[in-house]
């Protein structure tokens, strides 16, 4: 057997080849290259309003930390905090990265030798000539350990992935958590928009119910006939026939909240039974340019970074294509007694290097090879429609308030000309100067006037959550950013990935 100190050379040397591979080694398939991208100067859209608006957009660089506070609602601000706190598809998108960040520690895993202890006991029977037979025991202790050398950087390729991964899986909760805020403002807005509807049908239909009992008082005295009578009737039953389906979109919302707070539909409804005024707009809204768009949408980082780790995976099947080398070891001892087997004089060693070549397998490397390079082509497809739809929302969300803004004043307009008319055609009718259609139709006109205007309000707010939503607000704050951000991955920039170049060793 040989003595400790050549064990300890031949270590030596082992290590000395180690670091040799690993050092002239390279990591063949592309590298990932961002590169910078064009975004317009400009809003297409407009950005400002005439002065008798409530609110102007300014191209002011954007400020959309806790955006939701900027509708001055303590119960709005309260309901994104706790649904921050408990939302279920934010716990989902947690665990997730959670996944991402352990499937980074298998992949850094190969980068190490796998070394494995064992034990066995053995009896050997044999034949012997003559009568009886002879038999022979065997003890074995000892450690295996194979070590494949990364010489191309195939498991560094794996490695990067999962740090692209992580950083999508990051992103990811981001993007529901902007989704989350913002949904959770709509369905608020929305409730309280429905409980205004409802005041304003109740109302009207307290006005229309005295107007059957007058027409009635009139119907007694001869001077109103009883098609008077009936249609004031109609049309108070219109109306009451309205307050069941506000009802129960108040409800709904109550219930869309409940569920997003991640507690049962109904937790929420004696909190918010109550009616509230819908949440006011602040008086300017800077949404900041196009290009900052990119910097801080979470889904654009997020398809970017899966791009990253799409083109690593190209080099992870690229590797396939080259040999592999191992250094394997084995250490321990063996006797066939067990009582000497910790004897020096049983111990036994082995080791080196070898090395596999898949050299032939009718194509299949290759193909994977493809297979990865069509993926990172989607991803890169997929980044780029991303940023357009970023766009598109923005945009949109842009040219809806504003258009919903200047609907507010011919609105209100309107309301306060149906209130006069319903007024005069009401007194000329108890005067006997006019029939009863004018009335009808002056509370057919004040209710719908009445209507509009308390959707269009509800529609400012909820334009403007769309706008805050379109922007990606809301995941820069601190208190609701994750405990911990991966500190493996740098944030990626801005800018869309390139192709990928051509596959190098």
């Amino acid at each position: 057997m040989n003595p400790p100190s050549t064990i300890t050379s031949a270590a030596a040397r082992a290590s000395l080849l180690t670091a040799a591979l690993m050092l002239t080694g390279c990591m063949v398939g592309p590298d990932y290259h961002p590169t910078p991208t064009t975004a317009p100067d400009a809003w297409a859209g407009p950005t400002t309003q005439p002065a008798d608006n409530a609110s102007r957009v300014t191209p002011d660089s954007a400020r959309l930390v806790r955006w939701w506070a900027t509708f001055d609602d303590p119960l709005l601000t309260s309901l994104v905090t706790r649904a921050i706190d408990s939302n279920l598809d934010l716990k989902l998108a947690a665990a997730r990265l959670r996944q991402a960040r352990a499937a980074r520690g298998i992949a850094v895993g190969g980068l190490w030798p796998d070394v494995q202890a064992g034990a066995g006991y053995s009896r050997l029977s044999t034949p012997i000539p003559g009568p009886g037979s002879g038999s022979q025991d065997s003890f074995r202790v000892g450690l295996d350990a194979a070590w494949e050398l990364d010489i191309f950087g195939g498991t560094r390729r794996s490695i990067e992935a999962a740090d692209a991964d992580i950083l999508a899986a990051f992103e990811d909760r981001r993007d529901v958590l902007v989704s989350l805020t913002a949904e959770v403002a709509l369905d608020y807005i929305d409730l309280r928009g429905t409980q205004a509807r409802l005041a304003i049908a109740r109302k009207n239909l307290a006005a229309q119910r005295h107007s059957v009992d007058l027409t009635r008082k009139r119907q007694v005295g001869g001077f109103a006939s009883s098609l008077d009578v009936a249609n004031a009737e109609s049309q108070a039953s219109f109306t009451e026939a309205q307050l069941p389906t506000l009802e129960a979109q108040a409800q709904l919302s109550i219930y869309q909240l409940g569920v997003l707070l991640g507690r049962e539909p109904g937790a929420l409804r004696d909190e918010l039974a109550d009616a509230q005024p819908i949440p006011p707009v602040p008086p300017e809204v800077p949404v900041g340019l196009p290009s900052e768009l990119l910097r801080r949408r979470p889904d654009i980082r997020r398809a970017e970074a899966q791009v990253h780790a799409d083109t690593a995976r190209i080099g992870v099947a690229v590797a396939d294509l080259f040999p592999r080398f191992t250094l394997t070891g084995t250490i321990g001892l063996q006797s066939d007694k067990l009582a000497s087997l910790g004897n020096w004089s049983s111990r036994f060693w082995s080791g080196g290097p070898s090395a596999t070549w898949d050299i032939f397998n009718a194509g299949r490397v290759r193909s994977n090879i493809e297979v990865q390079k069509a993926i990172q082509e989607q991803s890169l497809i997929t980044y780029r429609q991303t940023v357009l739809t970023a766009f598109l929302d923005t945009e949109s969300a842009l040219e809806s308030y504003s258009r919903e803004q200047s609907r507010t004043r011919p609105l209100n307009d309107a309301v306060l000309a149906s209130t006069k008319a319903l007024d005069l055609s009401t007194r000329l009718y108890t005067e006997g100067l006019t029939d009863f259609l004018n009335v009808l139709n002056a509370q057919r006109s004040l209710l719908v006037a009445d209507d509009a205007a308390v959707q269009n309000r509800a529609n400012v707010a909820i334009n403007l959550v769309a706008l805050y939503k379109a922007l990606g607000g809301g995941w820069e704050d601190a208190e609701v950013r994750p405990a911990a951000t991966p500190p493996i991955a740098p944030q990626p920039p801005a800018a869309p990935p390139q192709e990928a170049p051509a596959t190098r060793p």
